[in-house]
């Protein structure tokens, strides 16, 4: 029983320790989770209205004949895929649910006949690649929390590159979209060819290209697949890092779930030590105190068989 007890402590002693890990971890997971949703927030409109003025210049007649390769699509036969995770886990469903989203987009794709090629972003997104479907292109680690465009350049050139070079035939970026701090959902955005916008779609008069929608588009393609690229980035690092943070609050709530059983258990079995020492105490003294009643008893017989002989002799 002391075993056991000893046991339960050590017990009691290690999920505590673990509690305080999971407790600090999600107090910098919260930290760096503000930060990151205001960064995604702040950048989103931005990334949106620049989305909407690509696809606007590219729906121009005129650009049909000089950038059919950027605008139109072709006949896809290989399909390059972005895909966005983190490098650490520790975050909940967040990888997984992101891979299981890329292993069913490569599926439908291949079962179209295409190709897939993958563009991997973070340590988790590559394993996995590695371990059941070596198609990595390139793969990318150690993405700061706060990625530049500096950090983004390498990616868009390979993306862009290995398009216009016939290597790849469609580019779609798979990462997951912060909806908020509970929610985030796996999403699969088109990046290449850049898709022209409806034709209901109007433009804010304010817009004026010079010197032309063509020339813009030539200059702007690059810098604004580079903005879709960074805001799928902030988007996937704003729910690691909330994923992470719930997962943290969860663990520490569980520990203290299973401290509080553990607790109970060493508490049931403490008492039931001290009442088998109460027992055994117990029954110590009433063996000793039967033994004195057998001994005075005794001495009682052998008085009384002395008087009868002196009485006898008598």
């Amino acid at each position: 029983m002391a075993n056991l007890t000893r046991e339960i402590r050590r017990r009691i002693k290690s999920v505590k320790n673990i509690a305080q890990v999971t407790k600090a971890m999600e107090a910098v997971s919260a930290a760096k989770m503000r930060k990151a949703q205001q960064q995604v927030l702040a950048t989103r409109p931005y990334a949106k209205q620049a989305h909407e003025v690509l696809s606007y210049i590219a729906r121009l007649s005129s650009t049909e004949s000089e950038l059919n390769p950027l605008i139109h699509p072709r006949p896809v036969k290989r399909v390059g895929i972005l895909l966005v995770t983190a490098d650490r886990g520790l975050a909940g469903g967040f990888n997984a649910n992101i891979l299981r989203r890329c292993a069913q987009l490569m599926r439908e794709k291949r079962k179209e006949g295409a190709d897939v090629t993958v563009v991997a972003v973070g340590k988790k997104g590559r394993e996995w690649l590695l371990r059941y479907d070596p198609v990595v292109r390139a793969e990318f680690t150690g993405i700061p929390d706060s990625p530049t465009t500096y950090h983004i350049g390498p990616i868009v050139r390979i993306l862009i590159d290995d398009f216009l070079s016939g290597y790849t035939d469609e580019v779609l970026m798979v990462y997951t979209d912060f909806v908020n701090t509970i929610r985030q959902e796996p999403v699969v955005h088109k990046l290449l060819p850049v898709e022209p916008a409806e034709p209901s779609t109007t433009m804010a008069p304010e817009y004026i290209f010079e010197p032309s929608p063509e020339a813009v588009l030539n200059r702007v393609l690059y810098g604004f697949t580079e903005v879709q690229v960074l805001q799928a980035i902030y988007e996937s690092l704003a729910s690691e890092h909330s994923a992470r943070m719930v997962a943290m609050r969860n663990a520490t709530d569980a520990a203290g779930e299973l401290i509080d059983d553990l607790t109970l258990t060493y508490n049931k079995a403490r008492q039931g030590t001290i009442t088998s020492e109460l027992i055994d105490i117990v029954g110590g003294a009433a063996a000793l105190e039967g033994n004195k009643n057998t001994s005075t008893s005794s001495d009682d017989w052998l008085t009384m068989e002395w008087e009868n002989s002196t009485a006898s002799a008598v």
